[in-house]
């Protein structure tokens, strides 16, 4: 059996990587100079370098390790599944009971009537099926024209050629001729950058009633959907204005858009509650999960549809789908983890005790010289870095400059947290003790005063 457990020298390690590995969203040059970060075990909420170095894993892997990593149920039930039935597709009239006992239990789990579920392998994958579920639902009840599809700048949904397109990140548009046609973009619901003087409600409003004025400029008979994240995760964990989730309900009620809420960060338990959509009130035609749903032991995504689109879609063949469409040892690894996650009691827990001890120990990073503002929100956390916080000042670097020295001052003092541009965010896993969200707010505040000591001695601040 090849399981590695010694392994060669780090710089061996490093080499081969280099060698061989291309790494997503990466400088490959860069990382080949440097050498690629080596992680070889997981337990709880740390993880193991090879060089023995331990480190507080504040970001969940990708905001997917709910449960924690190091779960022996989870790797039973995969290893039982194997010897049973290891593989089989859902195409051709055939199903399988891993996947139709999961659908069940995740229509029972979603809001409202999100009854049925499309799976795909992860939520590239599920946002790609769902530009071509609504586009296939609107011919099918005799509306052609609706195509095209809004999202939202600075948005995640993905990086396929679809679901990049779908969110709104420039970087990703600037390769690979990004967006596909009938992709269209509104502005975001992020006040502490961008709502200037307004009251943050007014703000909130402000950006909402941009979708009512593209739909405007597009045409109603020509609109298929709306997706959007109920948090933006990637984009910084920009938690919007109690104005803003109403207010494009109404218009997708409205107008008769299909509102897409893409929950691939926020489900799962992540807000305090299954979906970030129960959290904000949101009600949803369709929902996009992945990342939490099997805490990322195995790769699984899928889109939950309401019984209005389900009924649509029913009524022609759906000429889409996926080799591993409800893989039967994702499913079953998907199962165990949603019964732990409820007989633990982790999305309780999440609302009523460790979300409210986050915010507010992370709420004492404002008094840090270089945070602006520090807010938390369930599970997720981030803080807005700035020279001036009266001002909500820029610093004069490189957009990212400051955000990334932040990072490897994070890594040095034992403590994984991304940065998105000169934002920093968390998002640990939802087994987090109040100790180690204690050690990981004094590690953010060591980082921060490192940080903050290389700015004065660059004469940056």
């Amino acid at each position: 059996m090849n399981v590695i457990q010694n392994h060669l020298p780090t710089e061996e390690l490093q080499a081969i990587d280099a060698a061989h590995h291309l790494h997503p969203f990466t400088s490959g040059d860069e990382i080949n100079a440097k050498g690629a970060r080596v992680i070889t075990r997981a337990k709880g909420v740390w993880l193991t370098d090879s060089d023995g170095n331990e480190l507080l894993d504040a970001m969940a892997g990708l905001w997917c390790v709910n449960i924690g990593y190091g779960r022996d149920e989870l790797a039973e039930v995969a290893a039982q599944q194997m010897r049973q039935l290891p593989y089989y597709n859902t195409f051709f009239q055939t199903t399988h009971i891993p996947a139709l006992e999961l659908a069940q239990r995740i229509a029972a789990l979603a809001p409202g009537d999100l009854n049925h579920v499309f799976f795909a392998s992860g939520g590239s994958e599920a946002n790609d099926t769902n530009i071509r579920l609504v586009r296939s639902y609107w011919q099918n009840v005799g509306k052609p024209t609706k195509t095209a599809i809004i999202a939202r700048v600075n948005a995640y949904h993905g990086s396929s050629m679809g679901s990049a397109s779908l969110g709104g990140m420039a970087a990703m548009h600037a390769q690979g001729g990004l967006p596909i046609p009938d992709i269209h973009h509104i502005g975001q619901p992020h006040w502490w950058a961008e709502g200037g003087d307004r009251d943050p409600e007014e703000f909130g409003l402000m950006r909402a009633r941009e979708l009512k004025e593209k739909i405007a400029e597009l045409g109603e008979a020509n609109v298929a959907a709306l997706i959007a994240e109920p948090i933006q995760g990637a984009g910084g964990v920009i938690v919007p204005p109690d104005s803003y989730w109403p207010e494009i309900q109404r218009i997708c009620d409205e107008h008769e858009i299909l509102l897409i809420a893409d929950e691939v960060i926020c489900g799962f338990g992540r807000t305090g509650d299954w979906f970030g959509s129960q959290t904000l009130n949101i009600r949803p035609d369709i929902m996009t999960i992945a990342k939490g749903v099997t805490s990322g032991y195995l790769p699984l995504g899928g889109s939950i549809v309401s019984d209005r689109v389900a009924e649509g879609l029913n009524k022609d063949e759906f000429n889409h789908g996926y080799t591993y469409s409800g893989h039967p040892v994702a499913a079953a690894v998907a199962l165990e983890n949603l019964r732990i996650i409820e007989e633990e009691g982790i999305v309780e827990r999440v609302r009523d005790v460790i979300g409210p001890y986050l915010a507010r120990k992370w709420e004492g990073l404002n008094d840090h010289p270089i945070v602006g503002g520090a807010h938390a929100f369930g599970l997720m956390a981030g803080l807005a870095l700035t020279p001036d916080k009266q001002s909500k000042a820029i610093f004069d670097t490189p957009p990212g400059t400051v955000g990334l020295r932040c990072r490897e001052a994070c890594f040095r003092n034992g403590l994984v947290m991304r940065h998105v541009g000169d934002r920093m965010i968390i998002s640990p896993p939802l087994v987090l003790s109040e100790e180690e969200v204690d050690m990981l707010v004094d590690r953010a505040m060591r980082a921060l005063d490192e940080t903050h000591g290389w700015l004065r001695e660059e004469g940056i601040i």
